[in-house]
């Protein structure tokens, strides 16, 4: 047996969880850190919702140009806006909440974080800008949220595919921290348990999108993100990272088609890749085979070529993901295996 040998980092993060109770709890964390003069992070699309959860505090200054992969100018622009406030709260997807970070990044403010999507950022220490068709990706302690408002009844008029998508990435969190770089019995634990709800919470959001669907599918997506934060990026987002950034493809959409086609390739590794406990999870003989069941079941997306990726960009895409790959994966990335790999997600 290979001696057990990690060093985990345990970040400070307070999470409220809790169905028709975000306004209260974004008034409520606000006050325990001690800051009163915040900046509004939301989508005209998200205007409404943001409007409810905000009700209680009085917003100081509002950005709502939010773009997907934050592009750095749109980031340069928040920051700008928010001279002069003490914290930020942004409301809405994944998008929302990297836009809050960047602008944390430079300015150190506090992040109350309110997700409308499964998207998990909100969770995690990590931020994403992109630049000239290259995302780069970091992490520092500064971006992570303070505080964490989760309300399920703020997803209840999600659409159904784009919660599938987005509950799907959250997935892919999950499956990606049980090989990536920094993977531990700890993070391994919340990957499981999470991929788990996800499991239950999916199933459900598919076929009538119950609160107690809702309330599953948020919690896994937290323990998802908790465990990616911890363990660290591996290939599955190093590859969508590539594909989103470059090719401008739409993040949920493109880890969700890609996670089985990457959860088979290193499956190859058998016990280095640990899916034996995730293929517990899914009750079947395999992890492969539980994950293929699960997608089948839920409708989930599965081709590159109808979210706009061409066979023609393969070759570029190949080659930033070898610059990418980390080094610790359990299976040796060539140019052959990944051009095969990004053929059967197209």
């Amino acid at each position: 047996m290979t001696e057990l040998n990690f060093d985990h980092d345990l970040r400070a993060q307070r999470v409220l969880f809790g169905a028709g109770r975000a306004a209260g709890n974004v008034a409520q964390a606000l006050a325990d850190l001690g800051v009163d003069n915040p900046m509004l992070i939301a989508s005209e699309h998200e205007a409404e919702l943001a409007a409810a959860v905000t009700a209680d505090v009085n917003v100081a200054a509002h950005v709502d140009e939010v773009v997907m992969h934050v592009p750095v100018e749109v980031a340069e622009r928040a920051r700008k806006a928010a001279e002069g406030v003490d914290s930020l709260i942004s409301v809405g997807g994944g998008s929302t909440t990297g836009l809050a970070k960047a602008v944390a990044l430079t300015t150190g403010l506090p992040i109350v974080a309110v997700p409308t999507t499964y998207a998990g950022s909100e969770a995690t220490a990590v931020w994403g800008m992109t630049e000239n068709r290259t995302k780069t990706t970091g992490s520092d302690g500064k971006v992570l949220p303070r505080a964490v408002v989760y309300d399920p009844g703020l997803l209840a008029t999600l659409p159904a595919d784009m919660a599938i998508a987005s509950g799907l990435n959250a997935m892919a969190h999950c499956v990606d921290s049980l090989w990536a770089p920094k993977a531990d019995p700890i993070n391994r634990a919340h990957a499981l348990e999470g991929a788990r709800l996800l499991r239950d919470g999916l199933a459900g959001i598919r076929t009538d999108s119950t609160p107690q669907s809702r309330e599953l599918t948020l919690a896994g997506c937290y323990l998802a993100a908790l465990s990616f934060s911890s363990a660290g990026s591996g290939l599955h987002h190093k590859i969508c990272h590539v594909l989103g950034g470059t090719f401008d493809l739409p993040h949920a959409e493109t880890h969700a088609t890609v996670l089985p086609h990457v959860l088979a390739f290193n499956v190859a590794a058998g016990a280095d890749a640990h899916v034996d406990r995730l293929a517990e999870v899914f009750g079947t003989a395999s992890a492969a085979e539980g994950l293929s069941a699960l997608y089948e079941a839920i409708d989930a997306p599965n081709s590159l070529a109808a979210i706009g990726f061409t066979e023609a960009d393969i070759p570029e895409a190949v080659e930033r993901i070898l610059a990418a790959t980390p080094v610790s994966n359990p299976v040796t990335v060539t140019e052959e295996n990944m051009t095969e790999l990004l053929r059967g997600a197209l």
